[in-house]
């Protein structure tokens, strides 16, 4: 893939197609996802001596990385994603002779493309798009995986600059659009998708399912409803949440070693407790945050907690939904979710905010309730 030119200069040649924005070449092709870094260097945003800016690129992200490594990794992948170059003029474009197909709109015109490699180790190329991907590409398993290049000809450093920040500025996908669309992908994902993929596809099936007490009552990016009042992200973080703890009453069922996540056992134990939730408190459910707490998002993020200590506590072939529906009974004189105030926290029941300060001060009480009649019930 490599030739020598008649300057003696080391260069990898690919075959490119090449046309014209604002005046300044550009070329796609594709390249070996190992042979990127020999071209293309990632200019780490810096300051100098002197204070003066250097560089655009932010810092690296491992897990991130990992994460892609991972996936390339797991076997014949597809992975199309372009990544952006500035490259240097001292790349040199061969048109292909040959007759132009029939048809053909002449918005581009194909041949070789020869990028210099330079014996001192400089590149003629900088990654402006693609930095992790980049990296994991060159960790990965198969050095010879073909990854697609869109480079602009430019080493103007204000350039380079700029279009980095067109390519990010653009709003990323909201995380709900991506959490609701999970359930309906079937394909193994990079690692930090894959640990969303459960919880969202329990969010689903309590949306949707005719014995959760959840059903109709989510709010998602593709319905509109005007019976939805708990926001899909809630239960999507709780339910993780609950996961990942070492304490989670989820926990026991994730995947482990060779053992896969027994998602069945999980929707079990989430249908029992909020069915129980639902039974000892019937004025506070399926209302809007406005009128319940419990549908605040803070309501559901305490609760969910709790549900961790108390379903933590069912003995082996407890009926599940009782034992829940015990131990919420005992707290729920001590409860205000649609009037009065929590004495003990000293907050009227609409106070409580969805901030990490008052999840942590309502979450505590409710733990210390639960923890002091369910010591009295067994004294």
């Amino acid at each position: 893939m490599t030739r020598r030119r008649n300057t003696k200069e080391t260069t990898l040649a690919v075959r490119a197609v090449r046309t014209e924005q604002a005046e300044k070449a550009v070329y796609a092709f594709f390249i070996a996802g190992a042979d990127l870094l020999r071209i293309a260097e990632i200019s780490r945003v810096h300051r100098d001596a002197e204070g003066s800016l250097q560089g655009f690129q932010r810092k690296g992200i491992k897990s991130h990385v990992q994460a892609i490594t991972e996936f390339l990794d797991q076997g014949p992948v597809l992975f199309p994603n372009a990544i952006i170059l500035a490259i240097s003029p001292r790349a040199r474009f061969t048109q292909a002779r040959g007759e132009k197909p029939g048809g053909d709109i002449r918005a581009c015109e194909a041949g070789t493309l020869r990028i210099p490699l330079a014996s001192d180790g400089s590149k003629a190329a900088w990654i402006v798009d693609g930095q992790q991907r980049s990296i994991a590409l060159s960790r990965a398993q198969n050095k010879s995986f073909p990854v697609p290049v869109v480079a602009f000809v430019s080493e103007e450093l204000s350039v380079h600059r700029e279009q980095f920040i067109i390519v990010n500025k653009a709003k990323p996908l909201d995380p709900r659009l991506i959490n609701e669309l999970l359930p309906e992908v079937d394909t193994a994902f990079p690692r930090d998708l894959s640990s969303r993929r459960i919880p969202s596809e329990l969010v689903n099936l309590l949306q949707t399912s005719s014995d959760s007490p959840f059903q109709g009552l989510i709010k998602r990016l593709s319905e509109e409803s005007s019976t939805a009042v708990v926001t899909d992200a809630t239960l999507v973080k709780a339910i993780r949440n609950s996961i990942n703890s070492a304490l989670g009453s989820l926990a026991p069922y994730k995947a482990t070693g060779d053992c896969v996540a027994d998602v069945d056992a999980m929707y079990r134990v989430l249908i029992a407790y909020w069915s129980a939730v639902r039974s000892v408190f019937p004025e506070a459910w399926g209302r809007p945050p406005t009128e319940s707490r419990l549908m605040h998002s803070a309501g559901i993020e305490a609760m969910s907690l709790l549900m961790d200590r108390i379903m933590s506590r069912a003995a082996p072939g407890t009926d599940l939904q009782l034992h829940a529906d015990s131990a919420l009974r005992r707290i729920a004189p001590h409860c205000r979710w649609t009037y009065g105030r929590w004495t003990e926290l000293q907050r009227n029941w609409n106070e409580i905010q969805n901030v990490g300060s008052d999840i942590k001060l309502l979450s505590g009480h409710l733990a210390r309730l639960d923890h002091m009649h369910a010591f009295a019930q067994v004294a």
